[in-house]
């Protein structure tokens, strides 16, 4: 299940933690107090004010990456997330993050630039657990997953821990009920006793009722934490929204920050194209996101990783292929490139055509392998063999995928 979800199109935008939180707090979800500022007059205003009744603050840099608590600014500072008993101290450690860029396992190298800090309470947490809701292909609809595990990879938890991880399946026409909420929150840890277990059954149906009416395509919680006090409280919180809904939840996307997009997926989406950025070095070209999914499993099988999905759809224009290989290209990570094509709607010999044209522009210099099928395949393969340039033909996925991993080892 996570595997599927990690590669779909990014059809979707997601919210900064600030953002996801006042949104759950719309709902009835229950999250610690605080706000983001973006300045040191702010920070300074923010903490004295949150300093009043807490005895303790969280200070925590807002970028759409996670790893934040283990991530290193690129002027030296360590961690985007930090503890402070005093308002002074956290003001200091907001101002240190704020207009610096933060490093992390999911930025890359270049890092994310925090234009946002958020300073909020801290809560005494005496159990973490992780609690989600997905679009799930193999349920053909909604899940719930949770986990006793919180406050670590649920990816990681899932591949050692299986038993640890609990899913339940919603039906649409019925939603959430009251037995799955309930078990849900006995088995992630909340069934201590008949008053806990309903205040995380709450919990889990007020997120459901976010996720239903939103349009969401993910929302996650972890930890979703027990306090000290007995609270259950959404600590921190991801979520993702699905843009073909973006008429109906224009509040929403208006929020949506470019500063934090991937440039080669702001390219992309300029250009009509689908990219997801991956961390291999096989470029793919494909028209269909089920190919594109095909594809990066049999170079997987092969041995290989791919760097990244694009589609370009099903009519896509000669100069939008050659836009597709520019976007590809500039990832320095990727060695080979496998264009996959099903010439249905979208004829291989404009595929073909695209091909050409970026190679000769780009001077292309990583090896190129092309496996077209369909309409007009074989005015494409002309073209290619006219080309005069070093492409390397396959007569199918699996042959494609063998010598596009092959050409990455020598």
């Amino acid at each position: 299940m996570f595997r599927n979800l990690s590669v779909l199109p990014r059809r979707f935008i997601s919210l900064q933690e600030y953002q996801s939180k006042a949104l759950m707090a719309s709902y009835g979800v229950r999250v610690q107090h605080g706000s983001a500022v973006s300045n040191a007059t702010e920070a300074a205003k923010v903490s004295a004010d949150l300093a009043k009744t807490a005895p303790e603050l969280v200070i925590k840099a807002q970028i759409l990456a996670g790893g934040r608590g283990k991530g290193t600014f690129t002027d030296g500072f360590k961690g985007g997330v930090h503890l402070s008993k005093s308002a002074t101290g956290a003001a200091d450690l907001a101002k240190r993050m704020l207009n610096n860029t933060l490093v992390t396992q999911q930025t890359g190298p270049n890092g994310a630039l925090v234009s946002k800090v958020l300073i909020c309470e801290a809560v005494n947490i005496k159990h973490e657990a992780y609690f989600a809701i997905l679009l799930d292909r193999t349920a053909q609809g909604t899940v719930l997953v949770g986990s006793p595990a919180g406050g670590m990879d649920i990816e990681h938890v899932a591949a050692t821990t299986p038993e640890k991880v609990f899913t339940e399946v919603v039906d649409f026409r019925k939603g959430v009920t009251d037995e799955q909420a309930n078990r849900m929150a006995e088995r992630i840890g909340f069934g201590g006793n008949k008053e806990l277990r309903d205040r995380a059954a709450v919990q889990i149906k007020s997120l459901y009722k976010l996720f239903l009416a939103r349009d969401a395509t993910m929302v996650e919680v972890n930890p979703l934490a027990l306090t000290d006090t007995n609270e259950v409280v959404c600590v921190d919180a991801k979520m993702q929204f699905d843009d073909n809904a973006s008429f109906r939840q224009k509040d929403l996307f208006s929020m949506h920050n470019p500063e934090q997009d991937d440039p080669r997926e702001a390219r992309a989406q300029a250009a009509g194209l689908n990219y997801v950025a991956l961390d291999g070095n096989i470029g793919c070209l494909v028209n269909g996101a089920g190919l594109a999914m095909a594809t990066m499993d049999v170079i997987a099988l092969h041995g290989g990783k791919p760097a990244n999905f694009l589609d370009v759809g099903g009519s896509a224009s000669t100069e939008q292929v050659a836009e597709a290989f520019s976007i590809l290209t500039s990832d320095k990570s990727v060695k080979a490139i496998l264009v996959n094509v099903f010439g249905g709607i979208m004829r291989c010999d404009v595929i073909a055509q695209g091909v050409v044209e970026a190679a000769r522009k780009l001077k292309l210099t990583v090896p190129l392998v092309v496996r077209l099928e369909g309409t007009n395949v074989e005015l494409g393969k002309k073209i290619l063999r006219d080309s005069g340039l070093r492409i390397v033909a396959a007569d199918d996925l699996d042959d494609a995928a063998k010598k596009a991993v092959l050409s990455t080892k020598d």
